[in-house]
């Protein structure tokens, strides 16, 4: 598919039905740039089942697909705080064969466009995914604003994330 400055990049909810597609697609995507870095994968599968469930059964959750002219090409996790306008992308991928075509881009403009109170976007990443570091900061105008390591250990995760490079991990925020 030809992107082009007519393509549309639309989002939609995610039926119940489709969690166990979106969860594959998700695990699909990431488990290409730990490959990318790291020539394999660590047992068990990026993000782990649990992680995952837990993500998308959080009070506030959004659960989106990513629809480049109707056919779905990723997905977002949110966490929306109607209170306060904190909100958080916790997940968001696009398919490996999607990549580099500027639908993330237009993802995430349709993201904020669907949340305009918010007054500050949070997201992480980690440290060895450079494409996520470029796409956040050059692309969408996030800041990165904490290093997380074994130094300085994230306070709201329990432990060691299970990511390859010692979950050493970056959290950006955008103000709004």
């Amino acid at each position: 598919m030809q992107v082009t400055q007519d393509t549309e990049v639309t989002l939609a909810v995610v039926e119940p039905r489709d969690l166990p597609a979106f969860k594959a697609d998700m695990e699909a995507s990431f488990a290409v740039a730990v490959i990318e870095a790291f020539g394999c994968l660590p047992d068990g599968s990026i993000p782990s089942g649990d992680d995952l469930d837990q993500s998308i059964t959080a009070p506030g959750t959004v659960v989106l697909h990513i629809l480049c002219d109707g056919q779905r090409v990723g997905g977002a996790v949110l966490v929306i705080d109607g209170e306060t306008h904190l909100n958080s992308l916790d997940l968001f991928f696009l398919s490996a064969r999607e990549h580099g075509r500027g639908l993330g881009f237009r993802a995430w403009k349709a993201i904020e466009a669907m949340y305009p109170e918010t007054r500050v976007w949070q997201t992480h990443t980690p440290y060895f995914e450079k494409r996520n570091i470029h796409f956040y900061v050059n692309k969408c105008g996030f800041r990165i604003v904490e290093f997380f390591s074994d130094r300085h250990r994230d306070p709201h995760s329990p432990g060691p994330s299970g990511l390859p490079g010692g979950g050493e991990i970056f959290r950006f925020e955008k103000i709004m």
